[in-house]
C-alpha cells in the first residue's frame, strides 16, 4: 500500500480504540458542585442507548503525527447496529472508498488499483487494537465508548471535571506502576451534565493513551452530534492529533452503501 493509504487506513482503524500514558484530562477551568455518582452514571445510561437509525455527514479531516501531515475530506454514511460507508477524498478525487460491516472489512485503493478483505480482526492484527463494530459507531456518534449499562463505574473526584471511570483512582495507579491488561476508560460529562464532553481511553500495559476531546456539538432532530472533534493518540514511538470536522450531518435519512470494486483490482501489497 502507498503510505497516503496507510494513513488514510490509521484514520479508519487506530481512531478508534487505543490509548496514551500520561495526558491531562481535558477540562475547563470552573470549580463544579459536587454530583452524585448514581446521577453521572444515569447521565451515561441515557447517552449510550440513543442512536439514530441512519447517519450521514461529511468530515474534513486533518491528520498530523510525527512524520507527516495531511488533510482529507470523508463522506460517512451509516446503518444502526449494521453497516457504514467511508469515501475518502484528497483534492476532491476519490481515494479510498471502504464498507465496515459488523464482522468484515473491505477496502478499495483507488489511488493504487487493489483492494483489501478482511474480517474485523485483521485491524487487532495490524495494528494491536481490540474493537467491535459498535465502538465505530459510538465513536463517530459521540456515543460512551465501550459503556455497559450493567456495568459499575466509579467516579473519579475532580473539582472542575464530572468523571466516571471503569475502575477506582487507586487500581489505576497500581496498573501503571505493574502494566496490567486491563484498558481504561474515563468519561468526561459536560457542566450542565448533558452530555458527554469526551473520553480518555488508556492502556498502562504498553504505555498508550488515546485522548477524545468532543469540542461541539450540534443538535440535530433531538440528537446531540458532535461538530468538532479532537483526537490525540500518544504512544512510545508517535504522537498522532486528529482532528474532525463534520459538515451537513443528516439523521434518519436513508442514503445507499455504495461500494463499486472495478474490474482487475487486485488484492493490495500490505507489505
Amino acid at each position: 500500500m502507498s503510505q497516503f493509504i496507510r494513513i488514510i487506513s490509521c484514520f479508519l482503524l487506530l481512531v478508534i480504540l487505543v490509548s496514551c500514558a500520561s495526558q491531562k484530562a481535558i477540562s475547563e477551568q470552573v470549580k463544579l458542585e459536587r454530583r452524585r455518582t448514581n446521577d453521572l452514571q444515569l447521565v451515561l445510561d441515557s447517552i449510550a442507548v440513543k442512536k439514530p437509525d441512519f447517519f450521514y455527514t461529511k468530515i474534513s479531516t486533518s491528520y498530523n503525527d510525527t512524520n507527516r501531515n495531511v488533510s482529507f475530506k470523508t463522506s460517512l454514511r451509516m446503518v444502526k447496529d449494521s453497516a457504514m460507508n467511508l469515501l475518502i477524498t484528497y483534492a476532491k478525487i476519490p481515494i479510498v472508498n471502504s464498507i465496515i460491516t459488523k464482522d468484515s472489512l473491505t477496502i478499495v485503493n483507488k489511488k493504487d488499483r487493489c483492494l483489501i478483505r478482511k474480517d474485523l480482526g485483521y485491524i487487532k492484527e495490524s495494528f494491536g487494537i481490540d474493537f467491535n463494530y459498535k465502538n465505530l459507531e459510538e465513536l463517530f456518534l459521540g456515543l460512551p465508548l465501550d459503556y455497559d449499562i450493567n456495568q459499575k463505574y466509579f467516579q473519579i473526584h475532580d473539582p472542575y471535571n464530572y468523571i466516571l471511570s471503569t475502575h477506582r483512582k487507586q487500581k489505576i495507579k497500581r496498573f501503571e506502576k505493574k502494566s496490567k491488561e486491563d484498558l481504561v476508560i474515563k468519561y468526561f460529562i459536560n457542566n450542565e451534565v448533558n452530555h458527554l464532553k469526551g473520553m480518555e481511553i488508556s492502556s498502562p500495559s504498553d504505555s498508550t493513551v488515546i485522548v477524545v476531546d468532543y469540542k461541539s456539538r450540534e443538535l440535530i432532530d433531538g440528537f446531540n452530534l458532535p461538530k468538532e472533534v479532537s483526537i490525540h493518540i500518544v504512544t512510545p514511538r508517535n504522537s498522532i492529533l486528529i482532528d474532525l470536522n463534520y459538515e451537513k450531518s443528516e439523521i434518519n435519512q436513508r442514503q445507499p452503501l455504495i461500494l463499486v470494486i472495478p474490474e482487475g483490482y487486485e488484492k493490495c501489497n500490505e507489505n
